[in-house]
């Protein structure tokens, strides 16, 4: 079960990494349409549901214009997804240092097709991917430091965005999701680490274990 939970939570951030990446593929939006969902009230569950109705009323020609005004725009978009941008309110700043650093122990390095710096939020997503299949406090301290820190006010930004529409739910099953890791990362989780180490070797489930 552990391990199923494990493998869940690295695909929402693998999905939460690809949409906030770049314009949703035709194979991702066939994916979220085609998802099979209980349904409950709690906010993950409404979320993907919204998710859902989303893709299903999507077209590539609309994504793409919504896209490029959210995440582009001429010189900035309506949303900055770095960490630095929200955390200073300039780009390229500590924060992003800080994220090289902690890369590095980790035996991490940007691909040289990426563009984006390495605090851009799909790329911390990514690294969370990477990390669940890893020890315990590493990925607390990894989330809380990185990515805990500004999540609130990137779906902040995205739900208020005048051109968000299909983002708006992108922007709710973030929110709910990292609100759960949040709580799932609050503890204090005991081990005997002390700093980042070298070497990185059904969503209904995962939130009702969380629960």
């Amino acid at each position: 079960m552990e391990n199923e939970q494990q493998t869940l939570r690295g695909d929402i951030y693998l999905i939460l990494s690809a949409l906030f990446r770049q314009q949703p593929s035709s194979e991702l939006i066939e994916f979220l349409s085609r998802l099979e969902i209980e349904r409950n009230e709690s906010a993950m569950q409404i979320a993907w549901h919204k998710l859902k109705q989303a893709a299903l009323e999507s077209n590539p020609e609309a994504l793409a214009d919504e896209y490029q005004e959210l995440f582009i725009g001429i010189g900035r978009g309506e949303v900055v997804p770095f960490a630095s941008w929200h955390l200073t309110g300039s780009l390229m700043e500590k924060p992003l240092a800080s994220i090289r650093h902690d890369l590095e122990l980790l035996g991490l390095e940007r691909e040289t097709n990426v563009k984006e710096p390495e605090d851009h939020f799909s790329a911390l997503c990514e690294v969370m991917s990477v990390l669940t299949t890893d020890d315990a406090e590493l990925q607390q301290l990894f989330f809380n430091k990185h990515i805990g820190t500004w999540f609130p006010s990137l779906t902040k930004q995205l739900s208020e965005a005048k051109h968000a529409n299909f983002y708006l739910a992108v922007a709710e099953l973030t929110q709910a999701f990292m609100t759960l890791e949040q709580v799932h990362f609050s503890a204090n989780v005991q081990s005997n680490k002390t700093q980042l180490k070298i070497d990185v070797k059904n969503v209904t489930e995962y939130e009702q274990s969380q629960g």
